[in-house]
């Protein structure tokens, strides 16, 4: 149930030595690449990482977050000469993170409905993470994603009620009763 799985994803940030089975991995990219995208244009890049120690690596380059070596890492670019040939700037600057965007929150909850747990990374050193994995000048890395058998159960998750993130017809009003 897409409902459930929406309500009880958590970010794991412990996981157990055990490797992600390739199956599974293959569903969590192609879950990414059915994701919706400005004008179709698909132009999310996975970087699918295996190799530990390039995965151990990581950390220094992540602000210290040491969860991010994780038995399977992606790192989710987005090349945005592709978008911004259709639509400019903005496609540049907010359409190839949207897509992005889409891309990832498939791949999470994918990836939860497999029984993994999985992260996403977003405090980075982008330009040390394009010289790692040899990214061009015309694409950009939006996210890491680390995957993986969680070690943890977190708690529940908090949300605020709906009635403060709603607003009806215009910014700021509320529905009286």
């Amino acid at each position: 149930d897409v409902f459930e799985c929406i309500e009880t994803r958590r970010c794991i940030r412990k996981y157990l030595n055990k490797p992600v089975e390739f199956d599974k991995l293959v569903a969590i990219l192609e879950a990414g690449h059915h994701a919706p995208s400005a004008g179709n244009l698909q132009d999310w890049r996975f970087i699918i990482v295996t190799d530990r120690e390039t995965i151990n690596r990581l950390p220094q380059h992540c602000v210290g977050q040491n969860h991010v070596a994780a038995p399977l890492v992606v790192v989710v670019c987005s090349d945005f000469e592709i978008t911004g040939k259709h639509y400019g700037l903005r496609g540049k600057r907010l359409y190839c993170t949207q897509n992005a965007a889409a891309a990832i929150e498939n791949m999470l909850l994918t990836a939860h409905a497999l029984g993994l747990g999985a992260n996403w990374i977003g405090a980075f050193d982008e330009e040390k993470i394009k010289e790692i994995f040899s990214i061009p000048e015309d694409a950009r890395p939006q996210a890491i994603l680390t995957f993986g058998y969680p070690a943890e159960e977190p708690p529940p998750k908090r949300t605020r009620e709906l009635e403060i993130v709603c607003f009806f017809n215009k910014y700021g009003n509320k529905v009286a009763n």
